[in-house]
């Protein structure tokens, strides 16, 4: 089975509790409005690999030193054949390797279309945060884009990890963005607070380093 990657990468401790393996699926039919990865929307094939290719990957890059794995795009639901195929990866390699790491995925859909059309995919997961992204709603939650969207803990291992953070509210004693560089593109995971790309964009020309091409703008 084939899945559409934007990126992998780890750790990632912005999305989620503890270091986690961040996995971003390539391809989005929703387009929220001032979505900051505009760069997932299109359908790639050139970014296809196998599920096993994948899960490779997550077992060399981590040496099972991780807490959880954190699912987002793009739309994992715009490949649910392919979304759930990895899921099921995910939970043999946590039997076979007695592993307790949880998995959490976003979801631009609202809570109940996922409900109604995709009750098995869900319930392979153990937290989820669903509903789309609005630009006028200010982030006022943890690992939240924007006020609508809800933390959903589906397993008594996302109740253990997460109840304690269901309302938890982002401020300075927990790191919301990450900076990476990859060769000559720079990219950041996390949640932006409103204005923060525009003020970083702002910054990087005061110093003399324009950006280009940047996945918050099309």
């Amino acid at each position: 089975m084939k899945i559409s990657i934007n990126k992998a990468h780890y750790p990632v401790t912005v999305l989620g509790p503890g270091k986690r393996i961040g996995i971003w699926l390539q391809g989005c039919s929703i387009g929220c409005k001032g979505c900051v990865s505009q760069d997932t929307w299109k359908r790639d094939a050139g970014r296809d690999m196998t599920v096993a290719k994948l899960i490779t990957w997550c077992k060399q890059s981590t040496q099972k030193d991780f807490a959880g794995i954190t699912i987002s795009g793009g739309e994992p639901f715009d490949q649910t054949a392919a979304l759930s195929a990895l899921l099921d990866a995910l939970h043999a390699w946590r039997k076979t390797e007695q592993l307790d790491f949880d998995i959490l995925c976003y979801s631009g859909y609202p809570l109940a279309t996922l409900q109604k059309m995709h009750q098995k995919i869900l319930d392979k997961l153990d937290a989820l945060i669903p509903e789309p992204y609005i630009d006028a709603q200010p982030p006022t939650r943890l690992w939240r884009g924007s006020a609508n969207q809800t933390l959903q803990l589906f397993t008594p291992r996302a109740q253990q990890k997460y109840a304690a953070l269901v309302d938890a509210i982002p401020d300075d004693s927990n790191k919301r963005m990450q900076t990476m560089l990859d060769g000559n593109k720079l990219w950041y995971v996390g949640i932006p607070g409103r204005g923060d790309m525009s003020a970083l964009e702002d910054i990087c020309k005061s110093r003399g380093v324009e950006l280009s091409d940047v996945s918050w703008r099309s």
